[in-house]
């Protein structure tokens, strides 16, 4: 696929997977020489980009920076290597990367480029020569598995044997290039008079109840729909969180999402954490939940010094000194002012005098009251 106008993927002619369909779709295309120039580097390059993808929807950044390190290869052939992936139908462009500052759009101090995410797909040809059949084209293209091509063992009474290991890692049964198969046949197959269908897998561990409000109203679907699409970009941005489920990841980052942060906010966040580090979380969701508790533990600790340091305030009080707020005194002061200004006038207009035959010339009664305001005798 020459040209970048058929490489994003809003015009591929490929489907989206996920990344270990990705991989031997990608090793098939390079061993059937597809690509003149395509070979063992540029499968290198492919397993590094698939370790970092996303199980559900195959997207990975492009981290071109750090690739040359790991793979030890210069940063112009990882490029060009790159390109020969795009070439070949099996990647395709999510979004550019630019050297706009999106940092700036969200108010935010610093700069930080727009990362470039690619998506992994496989094109056409592979599935011509394995024979699946396509529903729909392009990039939400999906396959059709018929499973009646799947043979019929008869019943038998079950014997143990001792049978060396198979490896049916490239079977037709086990295939699953695609995010979603659709499943045309029926499922149920007769032998012997029984009804065998596929093994029940085990239930899904359910997630606890989320009861807390959002901005003092209940939670909806629109809200988890809107919180679930920043977890998968989060997840595509912080790479140690990618083991982990979505439905989980979303729900241990509502935090974030119930304050109305976005994925690069959250992300920003999340790599803050392991920091200056290279150890990376083995579990994603217990290292969230406990750096949250710490968090709360701490302001609740700060919150419980500055209420402590409130109350010794108000039982000790200064002796002398008017019980009440820094504003509460200027109000105070400022009224005072007024009033005594108000009374000297009328008593001027009157004819009275200062009774006190004191030199009103020299007293400071505002230096008098502030020095009682402040416990100092007057």
């Amino acid at each position: 696929m020459r040209g970048t106008a058929r490489q994003s993927i809003d015009h591929t002619a490929s489907r989206r997977t996920g990344p270990r369909a990705w991989l031997r779709a990608v090793q098939w295309l390079i061993d059937a020489g597809l690509h003149p120039k395509a070979n063992t580097t540029t499968m290198r390059v492919a397993a590094d980009l698939a370790a970092r993808m996303d199980y559900d929807t195959g997207h990975a950044l492009y981290g071109l920076k750090d690739m040359p390190g790991r793979l030890g290869i210069s940063r112009a052939s990882v490029a060009r290597h790159v390109s020969y992936l795009r070439e070949l139908g099996a990647l395709a462009w999510v979004q550019h990367g630019t050297r706009t500052n999106r940092l700036a759009a969200m108010g935010l101090k610093g700069w930080s480029g727009t990362a470039t995410v690619y998506a992994a797909v496989i094109p056409a040809a592979f599935d011509h020569a394995m024979g699946h059949t396509v529903v729909g084209s392009g990039y939400t293209a999906r396959i059709i598995v018929d499973l009646r091509k799947r043979p019929v063992v008869p019943a038998q009474r079950a014997e143990p044997v001792d049978n060396p290991p198979v490896d049916n890692s490239s079977s037709e049964a086990l295939e699953t290039p695609s995010l979603t198969v659709v499943k045309e046949e029926s499922q149920v197959q007769m032998v012997g008079g029984f009804n065998y269908t596929e093994q029940a897998r085990p239930p899904k561990a359910r997630i606890p109840h989320q009861t807390s409000l959002i901005n003092g109203r209940r939670r909806t679907a629109a809200d988890v729909q809107k919180a679930s699409s920043q977890t998968r970009l989060v997840r595509a941005l912080v790479n140690w969180t990618q083991t982990v489920p979505l439905r989980e990841l979303e729900f241990v980052l509502r935090p974030w999402t119930d304050r109305g942060q976005d994925a690069y906010q959250i992300a920003a966040d999340l790599n803050g954490m392991c920091s200056g580090m290279r150890w990376k979380p083995k579990n994603p969701i217990a290292f969230i939940r406990g750096r949250l508790n710490a968090d709360a533990e701490r302001r609740q600790q700060i919150d419980a010094e500055q209420a402590a340091a409130d109350r010794y305030e108000l039982e000790n009080p200064t002796v002398g000194a008017f019980q009440g707020s820094v504003g509460a005194r200027m109000d105070f002061m400022t009224g005072l002012r007024q009033g005594l200004a108000r009374y000297q006038h009328a008593m001027h207009t009157r004819g009275h005098d200062d009774l006190s035959g004191a030199d009103t010339s020299t007293w400071d009664a505002e230096a008098d009251i502030l020095a009682f305001l402040n416990g100092s005798p007057a």
